[in-house]
């Protein structure tokens, strides 16, 4: 820890959440004459590398300023009475939960701009691209930082419009209808959402997320409780998204730009299941106790269905879409971390955060090498894939090749990486689950989770076997596949962090257990640390 006071944490925080907004209404003014030989449009794309990166080197001092020594405490906290009326209050704070996760949004948002200035995507005006950009990481990082449930709800749909947008006017084939599925899904969600914040906020006489923590749900009857946690959870599965609810995921992301994808997968699914671990394990416990068994069995529903559906699409002659086995690929991953959830025990809940991480660094990395490999080639089809580059990754293009079989390796959960421990952890928590929910049956789903780590690592590596490495020897008459070229130097800035992050989460767990157990512990007991 670097000693900074708490006005400059405060500071920085607000920075975080209001920076981007400001940047995105710059980015739409008039562009200021550049320097010879810059366009316009590297301008405003050069501004957002510099705003991302701004709130980046932000997010950075508030990670190192952290009181690693108390991160169960809100440090950084800001509280001003915004809706007197209502008693809704601007109550901004962070903990070892929340900071992580705002750290990932920054980091991934710097990256997704800084390859964008290179690799900006077809579509219209990059200034409302970059303006976009950076109203989705407002939206988010507010998300993360909010203690109030309605601000936590206006940040939660802040980001559905600037997704909608990236993937109608930026995506590829079919994204008008991908963008409004998403949106329509979402929006329908949230309404449900909605009202089951106004009734806990109405039924305990507060909407701080703080106060409500501590009280653990005893200024809420247990028939509030389950009408509370029925509304808000499916508002949240769907964001998450939970089978069945998922339905909108595979579309979203086989149409949306490759930044688009990256900040999907990585950031914005988190949003559903942070909200199941801040708001609804500790205000309302018993309402999560009555249906956890119902959300650890549509976990692991969607652990086996979203490897069924990759291994489906990884199958030769399938016409499989790259892009879309990685978004199936991420309802099997958030399937463990509901389940680490619905365990309801430290164990569980420490994973579902880590696999939480995990999946943010790892599928964010493949999404963006699935984006390399479409400008290259030209398509994301798997078959085409593997006639037309499959040699060519590894013999022809080793660092493209190489990366792409770090992710898979790094996805299918190889102990020694970020993927492995989330899991894990789940499981250990499953095979142990909170008192009142039922042994047996946790068992039980432990065991269907487990067999689902094995249909993960199948799948995985079907697709390095044949994109990769490509099919078998070709004889000697048929024409050498076309060259490709290898990593660029924008792309190796942007995608090294994420190696490096989930080789250092993989080796060294404690850093991000050392901040999340301490607060998981204290949510779980009211608000005792």
């Amino acid at each position: 820890m670097i000693g900074i006071s708490e006005s400059v944490m405060q500071f920085l925080l607000a920075l975080i959440v209001v920076g981007p907004l400001i940047g995105a209404v710059a980015a739409l003014l008039p562009a200021p004459p550049g320097l010879k030989g810059n366009s316009p449009d590297q301008a405003v794309l050069r501004h957002g590398v510099l705003v991302t990166g701004a709130v980046l080197l932000a997010a950075l001092a508030l990670a190192l300023g952290f009181d690693r020594d108390h991160p169960s405490k809100m440090q950084a906290t800001t509280d001003i009475s915004w809706i007197p009326a209502l008693d809704v209050r601007i109550h901004l704070g962070i903990d070892g939960i929340s900071l992580p996760l705002v750290v990932l949004t920054a980091l991934l948002t710097f990256l997704c701009a800084l390859y964008s200035y290179f690799k900006m995507p077809e579509g219209p005006s990059p200034k409302a691209f970059v303006a976009l950009i950076l109203v989705l990481e407002s939206g988010t990082l507010a998300t993360f930082a909010v203690l109030d449930l309605l601000l936590f709800f206006l940040a939660f749909e802040m980001v559905l419009i600037p997704m909608y947008f990236l993937i109608a006017r930026w995506g590829g084939e079919q994204r008008t209808q991908a963008a409004w599925k998403f949106i329509l899904y979402t929006l329908l969600g949230s309404v449900v959402m909605l009202l089951g914040l106004l009734l806990i906020g109405l039924k305990s006489g507060t909407f701080d997320m703080v106060a409500l923590a501590t009280d653990n749900g005893r200024g809420l009857s247990t028939s509030a409780q389950v009408i509370a946690v029925l509304a808000i959870g499916i508002g949240l599965a769907v964001k998450t998204p939970m089978w069945p609810l998922h339905s909108w995921l595979p579309d979203a992301h086989t149409a949306a730009p490759t930044v688009g994808s990256v900040l999907l997968a990585g950031v914005l699914l988190k949003m559903g299941t942070y909200g199941y671990v801040r708001i609804l394990l500790p205000v309302a416990p018993d309402g999560m106790r009555e249906f956890a068994p119902w959300l650890a069995a549509f976990a692991v529903v969607g652990i086996i269905y979203g490897s069924l559906a990759c291994l489906a699409l990884a199958k030769r002659g399938a016409k499989g879409d790259l892009k879309r086995l990685i978004a199936y690929s991420s309802v099997g991953h958030m399937g463990f971390v509901l389940l680490g959830i619905a365990t309801m025990s430290p164990t569980g809940v420490n994973g579902a955060l880590f696999a939480n991480i995990a999946h943010g660094l790892i599928t964010g990395l493949l999404f963006f090498l699935v984006g390399a490999l479409k400008d290259r080639t030209g398509t994301t089809d798997l078959d085409s894939l593997a006639q037309e580059s499959g040699a060519a990754l590894y013999g022809k293009a080793p660092r493209l090749g190489g990366l792409l079989a770090f992710g898979a390796v790094a996805s299918l959960g190889l102990p020694g990486l970020a993927g492995f421990w989330g899991e894990m952890l789940a499981l250990f928590g499953a095979f142990k689950p909170a008192d009142g929910l039922s042994r047996p049956a946790f068992l039980t789903f432990m065991a269907i989770a487990a067999f689902g780590t094995l249909l993960t690592a199948a799948y995985m590596l079907i697709v390095v076997r044949r994109v990769c490495m490509g099919p078998t020897p070709r004889a000697a008459a048929e024409p050498a596949p076309q060259p490709l070229a290898d990593v660029h130097g924008y792309e190796l800035a942007a995608w090294t962090p994420l190696v490096a992050l989930t080789v250092l989460a993989g080796l060294w767990p404690a850093a991000l257990l050392g901040l999340t157990d301490p607060a998981v512990q204290k949510l779980l007991t009211g608000g005792k640390s």
